[in-house]
């Protein structure tokens, strides 16, 4: 398997969170970071170009330095100051950076304090109380560590759907270059779209005599490798993801590709629907007594059972199967069928890309509109806008609506929502926008009913159009806030201002049961990218999978309506009329 640009920023990102512990340059680690998030998103592997004599230097955020550096990391897998940076610091200490409510400063006072260097070190000290008695921690919050800790040490570790994409991709790339192999796809949660993705199972079709097996269990890319067989083997990669891979005769493809996708209840609900029609299902195809009826497509399979196909994204028995006897499966949304994106940052605050690079790079993808919303004051480690810079990047969002051409830039702010509930930013600044998204970005672990209030008092404010990323979860690293989710969607219905889903795969927040119950509320959902760059556009797609299990279909989402109706429906949420130019659709 190639190198890929995710290793190179893991490395980025081990600096950064080590950097952190030991007390390093706040700037120095933002940079670590920036470079990160840009070799991960970047669409061009950075081996090849490479290889190939191009110059790093050019990519957003990589400088001389951190350009060298990748190009140790590609040669060693590693650099040398990683690696003077382990020798420094106990290796267990990132793993407690990882866990919610444990920034650099509070790890770092742990290790200092009490000697803690692992999860076991820290759970040790949390049942014996004695996390409470630094400065800083009380007794609620060290029940909240040992939680975290206990969580973590019994959930097995899932690895979020983009990092696990490429991975299959090569993976599969190298089996449809095997001889006799001419079918090779991906099966389990990574095509139900799942926000997280425990292993990978991989299927292919082959011939008896196909050497697949051999080569699948000798891929540089293993490790280890668990079976070997026929038609099965398994491996476990060098990042630690287990492979299942499974080989199987063409007459059987569909049935198998049915039965490794799952879910598992999905399974057992179609199942129970064949038995009761004298049939049997399994991974080797549709019978009736010895006779195979079906199993070549998934189609075929599926028809059957007298059941039209079901996307892979809703096959969790959460309701589908009746919905699909009742000819009411959700229409299927598509990456085409959004129009604009309304949450994106650029160099005005933490952005990589400028407003025109932006726009360019939202049109080349299709889309119509861009809605520009960096980040307000209060988080100023990203260079958060004031009233007044904010001004006159509404005065420039303004000039270069005028040249452009097939696309439109919205004013907008990712603004936080304060404690207390207030918006940081002062009414005559936010009136004059197109749309304010509301974020939460500190005080996560407020008590629910009080979280609850928060949102509901940041809505009822005059200049209101979204709420981003509403429970603020990262996957595998920060727990969703605790609210009434319920509450907040009435709330936001009858004030008329929407959700977002947001695509950034560390989030995807909504995740999908919200997503459910936002449609069932006849609230509005806006995929966005939160792009910081603009490679992170494609976010979109994870977004969009995600409101595919969610039964979003493409008029419960907001940012499918044309430029005109949109302008009308956020305006309604600042409190004024459209504008005259929303008679132009777009």
């Amino acid at each position: 398997m190639p190198f890929s640009n995710p290793d190179a920023a893991a490395v980025f990102d081990e600096i950064a969170d080590l950097l952190e512990v030991h007390g390093g340059n706040a700037f120095r680690v933002r940079a670590y970071r920036n470079a990160a998030r840009t070799l991960r998103d970047y669409p061009r592997n950075v081996k090849e170009m490479l290889d190939a004599g191009e110059d790093l230097d050019d990519l957003p955020g990589i400088g001389r330095d951190l350009a060298g550096k990748i190009a140790e990391i590609v040669t060693t897998g590693t650099c040398a100051q990683l690696e003077s940076l382990r020798k420094e610091v106990p290796h267990g200490i990132v793993e407690l950076l990882q866990l919610p409510g444990l920034g650099p400063k509070r790890v770092q006072l742990l290790f200092e304090a009490l000697g803690v260097k692992s999860l076991e070190e820290l759970k040790q000290a949390a049942e014996e109380g004695r996390v409470h008695a630094l400065r800083g921690f009380t007794p609620a919050g060290e029940k909240r560590i040992l939680d975290a800790v206990l969580a973590r040490m019994q959930t097995e570790r899932r690895l979020p759907l983009a990092r696990a994409f490429p991975v299959a991709g090569a993976l599969l790339g190298a089996l449809r270059a095997m001889p006799g192999v001419p079918q090779a796809v991906a099966a389990g949660s990574l095509r139900r779209m799942r926000d997280t993705v425990g292993d990978l199972d991989l299927l292919v079709t082959a011939a008896a005599d196909s050497p697949v097996m051999d080569r699948f269990v000798a891929l540089p890319e293993v490790e280890r490798v668990l079976s070997h067989g026929g038609t099965r083997s398994s491996v476990v990669l060098r990042n630690g993801l287990q492979v299942d891979l499974r080989a199987v005769a063409p007459e059987s493809f569909g049935s198998a590709w049915l039965y490794f996708t799952g879910s598992k209840a999905h399974n057992i609900a179609l199942r129970t629907i064949a038995q009761d029609q004298g049939l049997k299902l399994n991974e080797y195809g549709l019978f009736r007594g010895e006779r195979r009826v079906a199993g070549a497509t998934e189609e075929e399979v599926y028809g059957a059972l007298r059941l039209p196909w079901i996307p892979p994204e809703l096959r969790e028995d959460r309701g589908e199967i009746a919905a699909a006897q009742a000819g009411r499966l959700p229409a299927t949304l598509q990456l085409a069928d959004l129009r604009g994106d309304l949450h994106v940052h650029t160099t005005d605050s933490d952005g990589q890309d400028g407003l025109e690079a932006m726009a360019r790079a939202a049109q080349a993808r299709g889309l119509r509109y861009l809605a520009v919303t960096d980040h307000s004051p209060r988080l100023a480690v990203v260079h958060g806008l004031t009233a007044d810079r904010l001004a006159r990047q509404a005065d420039a969002i303004d000039a270069l609506n005028a040249k452009l051409e097939g696309i439109t830039l919205l004013k907008g702010i990712e603004v936080d929502i304060l404690e207390d509930g207030r918006l940081d930013l002062p009414d005559r600044v936010l009136g004059r926008l197109d749309l304010v998204v509301g974020a939460i970005h500190h005080a996560f672990d407020l008590p629910p009913e009080r979280q609850t209030d928060r949102i509901l008092r940041a809505m009822d404010h005059p200049h209101f159009s979204i709420l981003a990323h509403p429970t603020s979860r990262l996957l595998d690293e920060r727990a969703p806030c605790a609210f009434d989710l319920e509450r907040v969607l009435r709330h936001a219905r009858d004030r008329g201002c929407f959700l977002e889903l947001n695509a950034q795969p560390a989030r995807l927040d909504l995740d999908d049961r919200a997503c459910r119950m936002a449609r069932d509320a006849g609230v509005l959902v806006s995929i966005a990218s939160d792009a910081h760059g603009r490679w992170e556009l494609d976010f979109l797609r994870w977004g969009v999978g995600q409101a595919r299990r969610g039964w979003l279909e493409p008029a419960q989402v907001l940012n499918t309506r044309p430029l005109a109706q949109l302008r009308r429906l956020l305006a309604a949420t600042m409190g004024r009329a459209a504008p005259s130019s929303a008679a132009q659709p777009a």
